[in-house]
C-alpha cells in the first residue's frame, strides 16, 4: 500500500485529500505544516509528497527543496492560485506535477497514481542507453559518462520515452503522455519546464546536449547526447 504524504496548513483541505487517497487505496500520512511534512518524511516509508504551497513559515517551494538534495521522492504541488510563476518555479525545483485549487479529488488520485506508476517503472525494457547516456528502469537510474543523475519520476518517464525511440521527434502530447499517462492533461509549459531540467541536470554533470528542439513539433534526443549537435 502506497503511503501519501499530505501536507496542507487547511484542516478541511487536507482531509479531503487523506479521504480521497484513502479511498483509492493508499494510505494518507498527514502533515500540517512545512515542519511536520519534514519529520514525517525523515521517519521514511513515503512514497509520493502532495505539498500546498502557501503554508506560512516553511512553505512547500522549501519543504520540496530540502527533500530533494536529498531524495528524488515523487512531490505533487497544490496551490490556492492558478500562477503560472508558481507552476515553474514548482517544476523547475524538482517537483513533478502541480494542481490549482480547488481541484477534483478524482483528477487529484489520478494524478498521483499515474506518477507512482511512472516511479515504479513498468514491464518496458529495463535498460536503455545512447552514447555516454545509461538508463536503468529496474534501478530507477540515469547516468552519464558514469556520473549518476537525479531525475524526478516524470522526468525519467520522458527521458526513457526519448531513450526507447531515440530518432523520433516528440510532440508535447507524447511526451505528455509518457510522463502522466493517457487521459491526463497539462499546459504546455509543464512540460517545456521539465526538458528545461533535464538539461539542465545533465549539464551539471557535463552533457552539453540530450534533448533537442524541433521548431513548431516537439523535442527529440540529441543525435550524440554530450556533443553540440
Amino acid at each position: 500500500m502506497s503511503r501519501i504524504l499530505v501536507v496542507d496548513d487547511e484542516p478541511h483541505i487536507r482531509d479531503v485529500i487523506c479521504f480521497a487517497v484513502e479511498r483509492a487505496g493508499m494510505n494518507p500520512v498527514a502533515a500540517r505544516n512545512g515542519t511536520e511534512a519534514m519529520m514525517a518524511f525523515h521517519r521514511g516509508n513515503i512514497d509520493l509528497a502532495i505539498l500546498d504551497i502557501g503554508m506560512p513559515e516553511i512553505d512547500g517551494l522549501e519543504v520540496c527543496r530540502r527533500i530533494r538534495a536529498v531524495s528524488a521522492l515523487p512531490i505533487l504541488f497544490l496551490s490556492a492560485r492558478d500562477d503560472e510563476i508558481d507552476k515553474v518555479i514548482g517544476l523547475e525545483i524538482g517537483g513533478d506535477d502541480y494542481v490549482t485549487k480547488p481541484f477534483s479529488p478524482r483528477e487529484l488520485v489520478a494524478r498521483v497514481k499515474a506518477i507512482l506508476k511512472r516511479a515504479g517503472g513498468g514491464e518496458q525494457q529495463s535498460s536503455l542507453s545512447r552514447g555516454p547516456v545509461r538508463l536503468d528502469r529496474d534501478g530507477r537510474s540515469v547516468a552519464y559518462g558514469g556520473v549518476e543523475i537525479g531525475l524526478t519520476a516524470v522526468e525519467f518517464s520522458i527521458l526513457a520515452a526519448m531513450l526507447a525511440r531515440p530518432g523520433m521527434v516528440f510532440a508535447r502530447e507524447q511526451l505528455m503522455a509518457a510522463a502522466y499517462g493517457a487521459g491526463i492533461h497539462v499546459a504546455d509549459r509543464t512540460i517545456d519546464s521539465h526538458i528545461r531540467n533535464i538539461r539542465a541536470k545533465f549539464a551539471k554533470a557535463g552533457c552539453t546536449s540530450i534533448v533537442a528542439t524541433v521548431h513548431g513539433v516537439g523535442f527529440k534526443l540529441a543525435a550524440e547526447p554530450g556533443s553540440d549537435a
